[in-house]
């Protein structure tokens, strides 16, 4: 056993078993690997998985490895890693969430290469505090016009009074999201983020598709509004991807979009410089620029 060193003012009473354990086979990336990384991101990435409704990817041997979807326990999870009841159906299997650097630690152990949080917090279930709409691109769509369409979505949150936010999925695309004060529901929420993707797609249908058609993807990008309903997950803000390369799904600021990052410029192992104390948080104010929706 061994635990993890003390990074950026993080630490964790969690040992890691087999700290060396390879979680990425083609990148060398380990499990203390990971969980340094997040040391270094905790502080910015808290706000949005601490005390929130958890889905996690799970993949005990790496990325080549059998994987897991796991919204629920499983036998022997870490007691960091708390359980929660859904207050809309209380005598359903509980939830997940944690709390503090320990949770996330926890999650480490257990191999959660993915974190997928709710837009909300626990403290107000039914009132979410974010638009998050995901572009996703066919393979043969340039990159510059996936930062066009986020920055198109932006225009069209300003004009609903919202502030939004970008960041790259660790995929192959962008998500952009808008802070919103928690006061709208989730059809509200939902409603909002499925009329920007249609009408977008109304307006574009050359570019761009409201629907997960497979048959159509060619050339398009997906609008997917689907992250909004309630129980529905995105990956948050520094989570790691379990694919090859170890990508993560960064905050990056509108003008840094202009500039050469990809869609999985940053991973786990790159990343350090730019979550330095030194360093800016593109979204250090996605909180505090909350919102209304106007509904």
């Amino acid at each position: 056993m061994a635990r993890t060193p003390i990074q950026d003012g993080s630490k964790t009473s969690v040992e890691l078993t087999h700290p060396e354990r390879i979680y990425w086979p083609d990148d060398g990336v380990s499990k203390q690997d990971l969980l340094d990384y997040y040391a270094l991101a905790w502080q910015r990435m808290m706000p949005f998985i601490a005390n929130r409704p958890l889905a996690l990817l799970r993949c005990p041997d790496g990325i080549q490895g059998p994987r897991f979807f796991q919204k629920h326990a499983w036998k022997g999870i870490n007691p960091h890693i708390e359980e929660i009841a859904d207050p809309e159906d209380k005598d359903a299997t509980k939830l997940l969430k944690i709390t503090d650097f320990d949770g996330l630690a926890a999650l480490v152990q257990s191999a959660a290469l993915e974190i997928h949080p709710w837009g909300t917090t626990t403290d107000h279930w039914e009132r979410p505090d974010m638009i998050i709409m995901d572009l996703d691109p066919g393979e043969d769509v340039a990159w510059s016009k996936v930062v066009n369409a986020a920055k198109e979505i932006k225009e069209r949150f300003s004009a609903l009074g919202l502030t939004s936010f970008v960041k790259t999925s660790g995929g192959k695309g962008l998500h952009v999201v808008a802070s919103v004060k928690s006061q709208a529901t989730w059809p509200d929420i939902k409603g909002a983020a499925e009329a920007i993707a249609h009408t977008m797609s109304a307006d574009s249908p050359e570019a761009y598709l409201s629907i997960a058609s497979k048959a159509k993807r060619t050339g398009h990008i997906f609008i997917d509004y689907l992250r909004n309903g309630r129980g529905n997950t995105a990956v948050a803000p520094y989570s790691a991807r379990a694919r090859k390369g170890a990508a993560v799904s960064m905050p990056v600021t509108w003008e840094e979009l202009d500039g050469k990052i990809g869609p999985a410029s940053f991973t786990v192992s790159n990343a350090a410089s730019r979550l330095g104390q030194s360093s800016n948080d593109p979204w250090a104010d996605f909180f505090t620029a909350a919102a209304p929706l106007k509904v």
